[in-house]
């Protein structure tokens, strides 16, 4: 599905709105002098802008917003989960049709962890669904190599000190004596897996099957989906800013 643009925007989600790149790296395109508009440098990001009638060129290109799309992944184990990586036999891209070439996946999974990952080219949602400021959960079902001890989970669920800092604190819900949900707020890299093996712990079986209102449910393993219209206005409602 696609969503309305409006006319008028700030230069700074023009160009994430296209899906030439993040919000994050538009801002530093923009101060680096690489961004014009009708013709003259811009280095200003708030710049509103009329999408309609402004002309605006990034490295002497013109970009023009493109309708946003919105695709449901199933990543299976041993896919890469990043739009191009040389040392990767497959890429999540790569189980797209080729007019999808455009999107970006959202965050990372893993080679080994299988489960949902979203792909768009919306660049403003993309940063604000992976930014710790909107704390969108994310759900893992978990198989542990042994039982996960009452103590133990008491302090995950806490927030426990990994080597790049203390973890926010955490939901884990038991499906038997080693198998689990963890739902995190967060997204440090192989999070999940550090978190149990700082306490002795091997994952066996890693999945993500919820990307804040978004669930895998029954798709298969390598088979995507578009969004549904109220899946979309459920994605945007998650990462509004709290009144």
């Amino acid at each position: 599905m696609i969503s309305d643009e409006k006319t008028a925007i700030k230069l700074l989600l023009f160009i994430s709105h296209a899906g030439i790149c993040s919000r994050r790296k538009a801002l530093e395109f923009i101060k680096a002098g690489r961004v014009k508009v009708n013709g003259d440098s811009e280095r200003e990001p708030s710049r509103v802008i009329d999408s309609e009638k402004d002309i605006v060129f990034y490295d002497g290109k013109r970009i023009q917003c493109t309708q946003h799309i919105y695709i449901l992944l199933h990543k299976p184990q041993g896919v890469t989960s990043t739009k191009k990586d040389r040392f990767a036999q497959t890429t999540v891209m790569d189980l797209l049709p080729p007019k999808y070439k455009t999107l970006w996946p959202v965050g990372r999974l893993d080679r080994d962890t299988t489960g949902l990952i979203l792909c768009t080219n919306d660049g403003d949602l993309s940063h604000k669904l992976t930014h710790p400021r909107f704390c969108v959960p994310k759900v893992y079902n978990t198989e542990l190599d042994k039982p996960l001890s009452p103590a133990h989970k008491e302090k995950l669920e806490k927030g426990i000190v990994l080597e790049d800092g203390l973890t926010a604190p955490c939901a884990i819900a038991m499906q038997g004596h080693k198998k689990l949900a963890i739902t995190l707020r967060e997204g440090r890299k192989r999070q999940v897996r550090r978190m149990f093996a700082a306490f002795g712990y091997g994952v066996l079986a890693l999945k993500r099957i919820a990307l804040g209102p978004l669930s895998l449910g029954q798709l298969p393993e390598g088979q995507w989906r578009p969004l549904l219209e109220s899946e979309i206005k459920s994605l945007k409602r998650c990462v509004q800013p709290r009144k």
